[in-house]
C-alpha cells in the first residue's frame, strides 16, 4: 500500500496518474498548501523540503519525495514506463529532467505571475510566457517524430502532461503546436490519466 501526500497541482497529479496507470493500491492524504499544511511537523518528517508530492511505501517503509524521484521509484517497483535498454532508459531520463528543470519551473512561474501575483508585473509575465512558448516548441518538435515523447509511453509523458494540460488556465493555446496538441488530446483519452487528474478532487 502506498500513502500519497498530494494536492491539486501538476506536480501532485503526476504521481496520482502514475499510481492509476500501474494499478497499485494507495491512500490519498491531502496536504492543503493554501493552508500551509506542508509546514506541519508531521509532513516535514516525510519531506524536509515541505513540498508535495511525497509517498510512503508501506510494503517496505521507504519514503520518497520529489515528483521525478517518485515516478522513477514507482516505475522500477512495478517494471513499467521506464525502459531497461540503456539508450532508451537515458532518453526517458533526459526528458524527465527536461520537465523537472525547465517545464515545471518555467510554467510554474508563468502561473504565479499571471494568476496569483498580487499585482501584474508585465516584464515577468512576458518573460515566462515567452519561455513557456519556447518549451512548447521543443516538445512539439520532439512529438513530430514520436507518438509519445520518447517513442513509447513513459514517465516522461506522465511527468509532462499535467503541466501542458493547463494551457487554457495560463491563457495560452496549442493551435500553433499541432503535435503537442495531438499528444495532449491522446493522453486526455487514457482512463488512468482522467482518474489521476481528478485526484485529489
Amino acid at each position: 500500500m502506498i500513502d500519497l501526500y498530494t494536492f491539486t497541482t501538476p506536480n501532485g497529479r503526476k504521481v496520482s496518474i502514475m499510481l492509476e496507470e500501474i494499478g497499485l493500491p494507495y491512500n490519498v492524504h491531502v496536504i492543503d498548501i493554501t493552508k500551509n499544511d506542508q509546514f506541519s511537523p508531521e509532513f516535514i518528517a516525510i519531506n524536509p523540503n515541505s513540498k508535495i508530492p511525497a509517498i510512503v511505501d508501506r510494503d517496505n517503509g521507504i519514503t520518497v519525495f520529489e515528483s521525478g524521484a517518485i515516478l522513477i521509484y514507482l516505475a522500477e517497483k512495478i517494471g513499467r514506463f521506464l525502459p531497461t535498454d540503456k539508450e532508451k532508459y537515458f532518453q526517458v531520463m533526459e526528458w524527465l529532467m527536461f520537465q523537472m528543470a525547465s517545464v515545471g519551473p518555467m510554467f510554474g512561474q508563468l502561473n504565479h505571475f499571471k494568476r496569483f501575483a498580487p499585482e501584474p508585473i508585465p516584464y515577468a509575465i512576458q518573460r515566462y510566457e515567452k519561455e513557456t512558448l519556447r518549451l512548447y516548441g521543443v516538445l512539439d518538435n520532439q512529438l513530430a517524430k514520436h507518438e509519445y515523447i520518447c517513442g513509447d509511453y513513459s514517465i516522461a509523458d506522465i511527468a509532462t502532461y499535467p503541466w501542458v494540460a493547463i494551457y487554457e488556465f495560463q491563457g495560452l493555446t496549442l493551435d500553433n503546436h499541432p503535435h503537442l496538441k495531438r499528444w495532449v488530446e491522446t493522453l486526455q483519452e487514457r482512463p488512468a490519466v482522467q482518474r489521476g487528474m481528478a485526484i485529489p478532487a
